[in-house]
């Protein structure tokens, strides 16, 4: 065998060392009215934007859901707070400028666009309305126009797209229910109670062929989904109080954050069941999957810590806490690498950002940004030489 001359290696190991990844993530500051733009070289995070939102000088309007386009050259916001409605803005990537906007509904959250129809689907949550069934926006970006509003159930959050971008997903907290939106015929496809599947499954009944039921004649505590029918409403309060879903990469299932359980659930999307249940730390928030499907992440809110799942085992394998309390959102690169946290702080702290290496589940550095940071989403990938 031939040795490799030592020059040779130098070049190769300066070559690898000139070139470098730099990480963006867009981060909102609910409690600031800011959005901030976060940067990460493998070494360090910081804010390098800080882009103030709103129009209202005197009011925190509360800027809370955020999303990117799949091509990259818009971001989306959604300002919680109006009068009554709250209002989806899109910014251009380029100059991170308002380029149109357009009315939801009551208190809109989060949010996420389909690749397969282009629509963008938001949840209204409704957090300051009385406790009935509150609906998803589908909205075109292109024209900024609201197209419909589905109705599901109550204080829905999570809205995320299948792997396909044909089915749309979102957990009701309240209500305790799962709920999947055909994205092209915009109507509710399924629904399932997960306080009922969970006593299913206590009762041994996970053997049960639950993707041939008739969900449409299942009991979901008495409630009725059309507006026409919401007076009278008889609300149960779920147990469970889920608030996030997110779909594996293979499609074939999703996660559920059991926020008043203090576990996530793995729910089968062929048998329409529950399957596994994941017990956690105090308050599970946001739930996201690496895009290799090998990791799942879990902020747990209360806690203030962040979880680190081995999906092919199920065991967790790290339990992180975070530098600031009240961990809340969740992103994580495409290489599967890194995940970017959210962490409101209380009362007048700032919040933050903290970098989480999936590699050596350690937390590498932490960005600052206003008060109460909340939604948060990947952007891009750049590569320096």
């Amino acid at each position: 065998m031939k040795k490799i001359p030592v020059i040779f290696i130098y070049l190769i190991l300066y070559t690898y060392s000139a070139v470098s990844q730099d990480y963006y993530v867009y981060t909102t500051a609910e409690s600031e009215d800011e959005v901030a733009l976060i940067k990460f070289d493998g070494k360090k995070a910081e804010a390098i934007k800080r882009i103030p939102v709103g129009v209202w000088p005197a009011e925190i309007e509360g800027p809370h859901g955020i999303t990117v386009s799949p091509d990259g050259k818009f971001w989306y916001l959604t300002m919680a707070h109006g009068n009554p409605y709250g209002t989806l803005y899109k910014f251009s990537t380029e100059t991170n400028e308002v380029v149109g906007q357009t009315t939801l509904g009551l208190f809109p959250a989060t949010m996420q666009i389909s690749k397969a129809t282009g629509f963008l689907y938001c949840v209204n949550f409704n957090l300051h309305g009385d406790m009935v069934p509150s609906t998803v926006s589908v909205v075109d970006p292109e024209t900024m126009t609201e197209i419909k509003q589905i109705t599901t159930g109550a204080m829905p959050h999570g809205s995320r797209i299948s792997p396909d971008g044909l089915k749309h997903y979102s957990v009701a907290m309240m209500s305790g229910e799962l709920f999947e939106i055909d994205a092209i015929s915009l109507q509710v496809s399924r629904v399932l109670n997960l306080d009922d599947a969970i006593k299913s499954m206590a009762k041994d009944h996970a053997n049960m062929d639950h993707s041939k039921m008739d969900h449409s004649q299942m009991d979901h505590s008495k409630m009725e989904h059309e507006n026409d029918k919401m007076k009278g409403h008889k609300m149960v309060h779920s147990n469970i109080k889920p608030t996030w879903v997110i779909p594996h990469p293979d499609g074939k299932k999703v996660y559920v954050a059991g926020n008043g359980s203090n576990e996530i659930l793995e729910v089968d999307l062929g048998k329409w069941m529950v399957t596994k249940r994941f017990p956690g730390d105090k308050g599970p928030y946001n739930v996201e999957v690496t895009p290799d499907g090998n990791k799942m992440i879990v902020t747990y809110k209360s806690a203030g810590s962040t979880g680190v799942w081995d999906l092919n085992t199920g065991k967790e394998v790290a339990r992180i806490k975070n530098n600031r309390r009240v961990s809340h959102g969740i992103a994580i690169s495409p290489d599967s690498r890194y995940a970017f946290v959210s962490i409101e702080g209380i009362g007048g702290e700032p919040g933050s950002v903290d970098v989480l290496d999936l590699e050596a589940l350690k937390i590498i550095d932490t960005a600052e940004i206003g008060k109460q940071a909340g939604g948060i989403y990947f952007w891009k990938i750049e590569h320096d030489n």
